[in-house]
């Protein structure tokens, strides 16, 4: 609606400035034909309907010499005049920026000097011998033959003529043809046929002539086969009157230019100086002065101009309408030059702070960028990719502007999956590779120590089941890392909210079981250091596309040497998925991450939830249930109905056996991921052996209970602050 208003008031108010110049060419167009003296006082201007401006005139006293003497002949009617010294009829006169009358001009005649003058082309036949025939001699006059508005035409069957000047040199000429074949048609444009034309403002040699080059005299030198041969030069707009044969003296128009001499210019009027010390002259029409720059204070100013006290201007529209307008006394056009200037002074200094505050802005923003670089650890980073010896020399470190560019300012429709400690939004590198980029929500100390633990683990990690870490992002105030894209989500979303179309097999389970297991195994033993993962769950196993696993999140695993057992620390991880043993005395080992391992396996074989309700209203254990079911030989009753029908049952109670193992509540009796590996890879082997085991499994496992830290049977939710929990882990991507 105010786009609208703005728009409304511009249209209004460039109807008024239409208006306002409608009405000043209104005003300026009658001053413009309002007509000034162009003869001397007492004296006649004009002749029939010739205008005589002085320094032309009629009678004693009223000419400048005798070479502008008219003589009006009033035999005719109306009245004709002629120049007296050569005796030529005048056709009209034009003077510099008058508007010809009777007789049409072309914008260029218009402004300049010319006079018409009628011209008697006589008959020549060739029994005369073909004589050159002496025209009008302009010798020690003020005129000149124009050789601009001038051509030269030739009228007759099987004529040559050539023009010269008075040194005998060639002008110009031109040649004619009889029209002998019935099948040609006779020009009305003097273009060969009976008739010819040549112009003046080129040399035989083809050497162009100014146009100032005017002639006092020239003669025609013909031959010809027949009689009525007439030839000339004549006005350039006469020339369609002129072809054809000519049986009798026609008068045709021929164009002079004529100047003066001993002019003083003065400010109404100025003067351009031709060769001989002629000049022409012009009234200054740009400052408003009109009428005869000849005459003594011939040059007057016109009406609108009047009225100004500062001067006078003139100017035109855009289809070419002259208006004058009155100019401003120049302390005025001081205040409008230096309110301009201060006007474009003031948007030049606008944009000029605005340039200065987005510099300011953008440098702020790099040293941030800079700030959070190094306190992220950005330039030990750099001194690793740089040593041969660094760790993490396949690690790239992206600009935020990269990521921000990949993820559409990490737009909510690039969100794969949301948790706890932050987010995780699919991008696009410039090289068109598809990521899964990891953007965590908490600012604090513990939270950067787990993602440079991440990446430091990640990149003592080349395992093709441990999901590959391809960067990260340090210029941001918590860290971002750039993960390979998994395209299918994570195995807790295919357990525990399956599709209705898909669900995962049991040769799948006990693929992903094996590949994980491997995985784990390679951590333990197979790395540069042994690295306990200390969040083992089915949300940290990725699915790619041929639903291998991807073991994922390694933001509280833990690198250490040889000759360490285990890890002392807060107690950290997952409901559900937590060892006993890890849990009462804060102590990590290995064996702890085969006890979270066991729940995944359990979580395979029966399809339920880590930690789900009770009818009671409380909270179960999957783990607890588990041992109990299987102290009470009940495991088919608990299985997964999906794959209870396709899985073999030596094949369920091998993996059955081997997860209640993982679970031994004394770590000490657990098997290691190696033996867990080794099993689960027999296990799926058709040419090995199988493990088998009796229907209804003995054991002298015994159920032990045990209390948490805040002396509740089963709520875990709202424990000390050393002890961090959670009953989903958030997934590193989701399967869109």
């Amino acid at each position: 609606m105010q786009y609208k208003h703005k728009k409304m008031i511009i249209s209004l108010f460039l109807l008024l400035l239409k208006l306002q110049s409608l009405s000043q060419l209104t005003v300026s167009s009658s001053s413009l034909k309002r007509t000034s003296p162009i003869a001397k006082p007492n004296c006649s201007d004009h002749c029939g309907n010739v205008r005589i401006p002085y320094p032309f005139g009629i009678g004693a006293g009223c000419y400048y010499n005798e070479s502008y003497a008219i003589i009006c002949n009033t035999s005719f009617s109306p009245p004709k005049p002629f120049l007296y010294h050569f005796n030529l009829e005048i056709l009209d006169i034009n003077w510099s920026g008058r508007n010809s009358k009777g007789y049409a001009l072309s914008d260029e005649e218009a402004s300049e000097q010319i006079l018409l003058v009628g011209n008697i082309l006589q008959n020549r036949c060739r029994s005369h011998g073909g004589d050159a025939a002496e025209l009008v001699d302009l010798q020690n006059s003020p005129y000149r033959f124009s050789r601009w508005f001038n051509v030269f035409a030739v009228s007759g069957c099987g004529v040559n003529a050539v023009l010269k000047n008075r040194d005998g040199d060639i002008v110009t000429g031109c040649a004619s043809m009889c029209m002998n074949d019935t099948s040609m048609t006779k020009s009305s444009n003097c273009f060969g046929v009976e008739c010819c034309q040549a112009t003046l403002l080129s040399s035989p040699t083809d050497e162009y002539i100014e146009r100032s080059t005017g002639l006092d005299f020239y003669e025609i030198v013909s031959s010809s086969q027949t009689c009525n041969v007439a030839a000339g030069l004549v006005d350039i707009r006469s020339l369609i009157n002129f072809s054809g044969n000519i049986s009798s003296s026609e008068l045709f128009p021929t164009v002079l230019e004529w100047r003066t001499a001993d002019i003083a210019p003065s400010e109404t009027f100025y003067c351009d100086d031709y060769q001989g010390g002629s000049q022409s002259c012009s009234c200054s029409d740009y400052h408003g002065y009109k009428g005869n720059p000849y005459l003594p204070n011939g040059c007057q100013l016109v009406k609108e101009c009047q009225k100004c006290k500062h001067g006078c201007a003139l100017n035109h529209t855009d289809s070419g309408v002259a208006y004058y307008f009155c100019e401003k006394h120049h302390l005025l056009k001081l205040s409008s030059i230096l309110g301009f200037s201060i006007s474009t002074g003031s948007v030049i200094l606008l944009l000029g702070c605005y340039w200065l505050y987005r510099f300011g802005k953008r440098i702020k923003a790099v040293k941030q960028k800079a700030k959070y670089f190094k306190r992220n650890g950005g330039l030990l980073l750099q001194q690793q990719i740089s040593s041969r010896d660094g760790v993490v020399d396949k690690t790239t470190i992206f600009t935020l502007s990269e990521l921000e560019k990949g993820t559409n300012n990490f737009s909510e429709d690039r969100i794969l999956g949301q948790g706890g400690q932050g987010t995780v939004y699919k991008g696009m590198l410039v090289d068109g590779s598809i990521v899964a980029i990891k953007k965590s929500k908490v600012v604090d100390k513990n939270q950067l120590e787990q993602f440079i633990n991440e990446l430091v683990i990640l990149s003592l990690v080349n395992h093709r089941s441990v999901v590959k870490l391809l960067g990260c992002c340090l210029e941001t105030e918590v860290p971002l890392l750039v993960y390979e894209f998994i395209v299918n989500g994570t195995l807790y979303q295919h357990l525990h909210d399956p599709n209705e179309d898909f669900h995962i097999t049991w040769k799948m389970r006990l693929q992903i079981a094996s590949e994980s297991a491997s995985a784990l195994t390679y951590l333990h033993s197979s790395s540069s250091a042994p690295i306990y993962h200390r969040d083992i769950k089915s949300s940290n196993i990725l699915l790619d596309d041929k639903y291998r696993a991807k073991v994922s999140d390694f933001g509280t695993s833990r690198a250490i040497t040889i000759e360490q057992t285990h890890v002392t620390t807060c107690v950290q991880g997952t409901y559900g998925y937590l060892d006993p043993e890890y849990f009462q005395s804060n102590q990590f080992t290995e064996k702890s991450d085969v006890y979270s391992f066991g729940v995944v396996l359990v979580e395979l074989l029966t399809g339920k939830k880590p930690v789900f309700p009770t009818t009671s209203g409380g909270w179960m254990s999957l783990a607890t249930e588990f041992l109990f079911q299987m102290e009470n030989s009940c495991l088919f009753d608990n299985l997964d109905p999906r794959i209870s029908e396709e899985a073999k049952k030596d094949e369920l109670i091998v993996v059955a056996n081997l997860a209640r193992q993982c679970l031994n509540m004394n770590g000490k009796l657990r098997p290691t991921m190696r033996e867990v590996a080794v099993l689960l890879e027999v296990i799926r082997s058709p040419h090995l052996s199988k493990p088998t085991g009796s229907k209804c499994l003995d054991s002298e496992f015994v159920v032990k209970e045990y209390n948490s830290p805040c002396n509740t049977e089963t709520a875990f939710f709202d424990c000390s602050s050393c002890t961090s929990w959670s009953i989903e882990g958030m997934p590193l991507i989701s399967g869109n």
